[in-house]
């Protein structure tokens, strides 16, 4: 009969990936490093396939056999957890560490409450987040490393489902002096000829530009940034105007220099937030109180009113 593999030595892999030295995944689980090299070496063997380079210099890397398995280990040991959780907690709160991922600029507006409104409602999970581009954080999901991310729906990848939150829609941001700053709402066509500020993250660009082109603007970037907030400082010293989607309270930069918030008044097709999982994966206890907490307490709606 074949040995099955034993989750000590899934547990021991994972930290040795993580972690990239014997002696580090060691102090992760609390034994000595023999046993960790014996728990990886009886995984080799028994798997009949390297799964760590040993370096000196570099320290442990995987071998291509060693990625395939790294997301795999994560998911069994995860779904271990779960059920080891149920059991133990069956007919009682959910329960332990709850990692989730969040797009870069919706993070501030979104994690902050969150984390509060979440951790108050289920004391018991421990709930941390990541923050990243669209890319990163749906590989971050197909790798284990997060249970569940929030995300823009654009170029969502196969192997990743979602549930929709809220939609949102763009604003035009401008300086104060621009020309276009007395109208109540801007026309899209009205920004043909003005420099922008392009907030360069993906999706962000890429759906602006799809924005403007349904105008047939093309726009002149005057300067691209990854920081929402060097966005916003440009826009305030009058170097250009820019699309933006999530907005501060306070209509002023770093600086402390005024902006002007105007909405699209073309017809234009909205940004879904939504919360995302990999496909086909069961969600733990935690994880899908975290998938209940956002289907609830999600705005319905987020959109720029003209003053």
């Amino acid at each position: 009969m074949t040995e099955r593999i034993s989750l000590r030595r899934l547990h021991a892999f994972v930290a040795c990936a993580e972690a990239g030295t014997m002696t580090g995944a060691a102090r992760q689980l609390f034994v000595t490093q023999g046993a960790v090299s014996v728990a990886i070496s009886q995984l080799e063997r028994q798997i009949g396939v390297q799964l760590l380079l040993r370096s000196k210099a570099k320290g442990l890397t995987l071998t291509e056999a060693g990625r395939l398995l790294l997301p795999e280990a994560r998911s069994l040991l995860a779904r271990a957890d779960a059920l080891q959780a149920g059991m133990r907690d069956l007919g009682n709160a959910p329960s332990g560490r709850l990692v989730i991922g969040c797009f870069t600029t919706i993070a501030p507006f979104l994690l902050p409450r969150v984390l509060e409104e979440f951790q108050a409602a289920h004391p018991q999970v421990t709930l941390d987040f990541v923050e990243g581009s669209l890319d990163d954080l749906q590989q971050l999901l197909l790798d284990g490393a997060c249970e569940l991310a929030v995300l823009y729906r654009v170029d969502i990848q196969a192997g990743i489902e979602y549930d929709t939150l809220y939609a949102t829609e763009p604003y035009v941001l401008l300086p104060p002096a621009h020309p276009l700053a007395e109208k109540e709402g801007i026309r899209l066509a009205d920004l043909a000829g003005h420099d922008m500020i392009a907030l360069d993250v993906p999706p962000s660009l890429s759906y602006f530009n799809e924005v403007l082109s349904s105008a047939g603007v093309s726009p002149r970037i005057r300067h691209r940034t990854e920081s929402f907030e060097m966005v916003r400082s440009l826009v305030a010293r009058g170097v250009g105007y820019s699309l933006l989607i999530q907005r501060p309270i306070a209509d002023v930069s770093y600086e402390g220099r005024g902006l002007v918030v105007r909405p699209i008044k073309d017809g234009i097709r909205p940004l879904d937030v939504v919360l995302a999982r990999p496909a086909g994966v069961r969600l733990t206890r935690r994880a899908a109180a975290f998938r209940a907490f956002c289907r609830t307490s999600a705005p319905r709606r987020e959109g720029v009113s003209a003053k």
